[in-house]
């Protein structure tokens, strides 16, 4: 009798810790992001994320390529450290089922240089560094048009590439680069287009270093990205509450000091 007492104890306490097993499995995610603020603030989202179950397993990228494919492939559950067009751009080009289900800070593109303080000492023929992938080099052009350096067609678009200038008056010459390798170049040209995340990696500062910013207001907010199929599963609910919290948002806005802003 005792003997069969603790065979049934043995199989109620094993389906139970499969059960847990299970549960825990459901809420086990690795989310890739990219170094500096990204990597950072997913820190304290995992933080946030862990009072409500979720266990996040954070996974760190150096490049923008990379990220969505891992994603796509099933090696990630969600990443975090893209704009909104350019995920749309992977999507289109690659044929990725990857949605956004948030968004989630605003890092605003600057113009940096080692060799002059203000874009009207831009020498005639002046190296400028962009990002080499379609959607950011457009917004590093945008951002050179808004800053009267040159003029792109009417019709270029957010993914405008040297291609569409139409008026170069300083004759610039725009240099195509990965955008994460871009700061480590910044010697070798006159001025370079960064995106802030890279910038704050490299121990630039947006706000005392860039000798030009971008308005913070534009389309460029960064976003959790998923696979479609995955948008229904309880996780994704608890990650974007983890990152909408205003722990994370305190975070953001004591670290950064107005360089990354919530976009929410």
């Amino acid at each position: 009798m005792q003997r069969r007492i603790i065979l049934k104890l043995a199989a109620v306490f094993g389906a139970a810790a499969l059960v847990t097993n299970l549960a825990y499995a459901g809420d086990s995610i690795k989310v890739g992001v990219t170094g500096g603020p990204h990597a950072q603030i997913m820190e304290i989202v995992k933080q946030v994320a862990a009072t409500n179950g979720l266990d996040i397993k954070i996974i760190e990228f150096s490049d923008y390529v990379q990220p969505n494919a891992a994603l796509a492939s099933g090696d990630l559950d969600a990443n975090s450290y893209q704009h909104a067009p350019y995920l749309d751009a992977q999507v289109k080009d690659r044929g990725y089922k990857l949605i956004k289900i948030a968004e989630t800070v605003t890092f605003p593109m600057g113009i940096y240089s080692k060799k002059i303080k203000s874009l009207a000492q831009l020498p005639d023929g002046a190296r400028i560094a962009v990002p080499n992938d379609p959607t950011n080099g457009g917004r590093a052009l945008l951002l050179l048009q808004k800053n009267g350096l040159l003029k792109l067609r009417a019709d270029a678009g957010l993914k405008a590439t040297p291609l569409d200038i139409v008026d170069n008056p300083k004759k610039l010459k725009i240099v195509e680069l990965d955008a994460a390798q871009i700061p480590r170049s910044l010697s070798d040209v006159d001025a370079a287009a960064i995106n802030t995340n890279f910038a704050m990696e490299a121990g630039l500062k947006p706000k005392q270093d860039a000798i030009a910013i971008e308005d913070p207001h534009g389309p460029y907010a960064n976003i959790i990205a998923i696979r479609a199929v995955d948008k229904d599963k309880p996780w994704v609910a608890k990650l974007v509450a983890a990152y909408h919290s205003a722990q994370v948002k305190q975070f953001i806005e004591g670290k950064y000091a107005g360089a990354v802003t919530a976009a929410w």
